[in-house]
């Protein structure tokens, strides 16, 4: 297997590759990506930045909610990590959350709750290096904004933000402050998505075309639930917004596959939608006629079909929708010029051993795993090992002193569908162009989620 250090071929972008295909990615530089318009920098990149290393992480949690009381074992399963700090609207849920870290022979961790800014101040204490924020949606970049200017690196569960202007935020405080904003996006550390990138970095799907993401996630009940999201939050958007509302599952980790920031940009998007039938039929067939949920109207179309074309001329299509009946699926496909690789189920074709009739089978290509899965493997688990690879490698690099996998540029990018495709859709399906967050260094090397065993 050829070399997986910072600098090697891969982590240098094939850039000498991709301009000998005659994608035109040197020649492009100069076009539309200079004349992007951007704000002004706050401060230095941060593409690359080190974490100062830290014998012991200390976490501080915003949420307690369903999903981040799911991760706090995942947390405490970690070596040198201590959680410090707890926070949640909801006060029982804290002491629930701190209960289980007394029961897992931990020290008490502090405790905020009650209220909807006591998270200012756990950002602000001294005894907190990193603060993931599991919230709903709207507050995430709020938080995380709090938390980078109390000097403390931040996890932000998806989306990072939900307008451009939030996400320049995100972008201008973590360059300002100097702190991390990371889009914990668990789907670019899952064992398909892990080998495929490092089968695409290694050139066996040749020059990469096109490739697919989605989230379609039957949510439903849950969405209907009165337990399940508080004060039912997710659903509400739906009658709020119509675009993708969920777009990192499945852009994360195609634009990992195509080096997204890292020798080719996002740059413009066209979104369209289908008809909003979904939950308006599962009210019609499960709701009692006086439940507050008739006095609602969806907007957001069922579906959210997205083109996305990059700097390069390759195109992502990215798919959403939550509010029918199917099994669940992100899509996840790549095609290059020997080859493709398409999951749910997961298959695969590769020239030239390949029988052009017939998909070969992926689990011959086991060999090609990363070294997360290989040498660390799930774990305690969560979303089937992808949850505790994405924080084993996040504590991993604040301890040892090494950058990040995912940075401020790609939270912010991986989000900017969210607000993108709602005005593309608005603007009956018209092109958006998409923000350069980089502020032109789309081209710059530096390490992603290839990254080289320590």
């Amino acid at each position: 297997m050829a070399d997986h250090t910072p600098l090697s071929r891969r982590t240098l972008l094939r850039t000498g590759a991709v301009a000998g295909a005659g994608l035109g990615l040197a020649g492009l530089a100069a076009g539309s990506a200079a004349a992007q318009a951007w704000p002004a920098a706050k401060g230095d990149p941060m593409m690359g930045v080190p974490f100062e290393p830290l014998d012991t992480v200390r976490v501080g949690i915003i949420g307690l909610g369903n999903r981040g009381a799911s991760m706090l074992p995942l947390f405490l399963a970690l070596e040198g990590v201590e959680i410090t700090a707890l926070c949640d609207a909801n006060s029982d849920a804290v002491n629930r959350a701190a209960k289980a870290v007394v029961d897992a022979g931990r020290q008490e961790p502090a405790k905020h709750g009650g209220g909807d800014h006591d998270f200012e101040a756990l950002c602000a204490r001294d005894d907190v290096d990193f603060v993931y924020i599991a919230t709903p949606w709207e507050w995430h970049t709020p938080m995380a904004v709090t938390a980078m200017r109390g000097g403390k690196h931040v996890g932000v569960e998806c989306p990072a933000g939900v307008t451009t202007a939030e996400l320049w935020e995100l972008v201008d405080t973590s360059e300002k402050t100097r702190r991390h904003c990371i889009q914990l996006e668990n789907c670019c550390y899952g064992q398909n998505e892990l080998r495929v990138l490092r089968m695409a970095h290694d050139g066996m799907f040749g020059d990469l075309l096109y490739g697919a993401g989605a989230y379609l996630h039957d949510l439903r009940e849950l969405m209907f639930s009165k337990t399940y999201y508080a004060k039912q939050w997710r659903r509400e958007w739906h009658t709020k917004l119509n675009g993708d509302l969920y777009p990192t599952h499945g852009l994360g980790p195609v634009a990992a596959y195509l080096d997204i920031n890292r020798g080719d940009r996002l740059t413009r998007i066209t979104s369209m939608s289908t008809p909003a039938l979904g939950l308006a039929a599962y009210r019609q067939e499960h709701l009692p006629a006086d439940d507050p949920a008739w006095q609602e109207r969806y907007v957001k179309g069922d579906a959210t079909m997205s083109l996305i074309q990059t700097e390069a001329g390759r195109v992502i299509h990215l798919v959403h929708d939550v509010s029918n009946g199917r099994p669940y699926s992100r899509l996840n496909q790549l095609q290059g010029t020997k080859g493709v690789f398409e999951d749910y189920p997961e298959r695969i074709y590769l020239e030239p051993t390949g029988n052009p009739h017939e998909w070969g089978n992926w689990d011959d290509y086991a060999g090609h795993d990363h070294w997360l899965w290989k040498d660390v493997g799930p774990g305690p688990g969560g979303h089937g090992g992808m949850d505790y690879l994405m924080l084993y490698r996040l504590a991993q690099t604040m301890r040892l002193g090494l950058p990040p996998d995912i940075d401020v540029y790609d939270s912010a990018t991986w989000s900017a569908p969210f607000a993108l495709s709602a005005k593309s859709i608005a603007n009956g399906s018209a092109a958006v162009d998409f923000p350069d967050f980089t502020r032109g260094r789309w081209d710059t090397p530096h390490p992603g989620t290839d990254s080289a065993k320590p």
